[in-house]
């Protein structure tokens, strides 16, 4: 089977339908992505199968859940290879996306792979995310804040509910044992102005993993003092 099609198939068995052009962007993702990784570090994952349901099917899951479908505001925090924004924004072009990550090579990837889909309205920030939040530019602008990163949640919300305005949301990809690193979490959310709106727990790889999406939405706006200066958030998590 082609990639295209296995690709195709494997996201209508996630009952996400995708066109086969999307299937092509796909797999231009995946070839720049390990031609790359040969030389930045971007992923650990680099089976073709597994890059599918490990990395484009778990990104593009929250597109099941949230309308994208609007030409919103998204930013993704430490997008890393661009997991979750980049497979999100392949499906819904329409959407204006920024990338944000502290790593100059993988923006520089990100860069190239945007022009080679063809994706327009792509932001790149090159910096800590704490910076950037400080700014009339970011801070409370988006619709929606994701963040696939392996910090804490409570670090997370940090970094990332500042940037969403006040109606909006944050969703963090998490896997499927999340519970105790919720509860934990509850104290930033009230302090940040979020409250907890969802979560949604979904199986990839054939029901062999499980993922969670914990969809967090802006009630109040964040004070100003929030984010605290680099290095804060990680050590003395709210």
């Amino acid at each position: 089977m082609e990639k295209k099609d296995y690709i195709k198939q494997r996201f209508l068995q996630s009952d996400i339908t995708i066109s086969d052009n999307q299937a092509e962007q796909f797999v231009i993702y995946y070839d720049e992505l390990i031609k790359t990784n040969e030389m930045v570090n971007l992923t650990r994952i680099t089976d073709f199968e597994e890059v599918v349901d490990k990395h484009f099917i778990d990104s593009a899951y929250l597109v099941k859940y949230v309308d994208f479908s609007r030409n919103i505001n998204v930013i993704d925090i430490g997008t890393g290879a661009g997991f979750p924004s980049v497979p999100i924004k392949i499906l819904y072009p329409n959407i204006n996306l920024t990338l944000l990550d502290s790593l100059n090579k993988r923006l520089l990837f990100l860069d190239g792979l945007c022009n080679k889909l063809g994706l327009n309205n792509v932001r790149l920030l090159h910096g800590r995310a704490e910076d950037f939040a400080k700014t009339d530019e970011y801070r409370e602008v988006y619709d929606i804040s994701v963040s696939r990163a392996v910090s804490n949640l409570s670090v997370l919300c940090e970094y990332c509910i500042p940037y969403v305005k006040v109606g909006g949301f944050f969703v963090s990809y998490k896997s499927g044992e999340y519970e105790e690193e919720l509860k934990s979490s509850f104290n930033s959310l009230k302090i940040l102005g979020g409250c907890l709106d969802e979560t949604k727990v979904f199986n990839i790889c054939d029901d062999k993993v499980q993922r969670s999406l914990i969809i967090i939405k802006k009630v109040e706006k964040t004070e100003k003092k929030y984010p605290r200066r680099a290095g804060i958030p990680s050590k003395k998590p709210l």
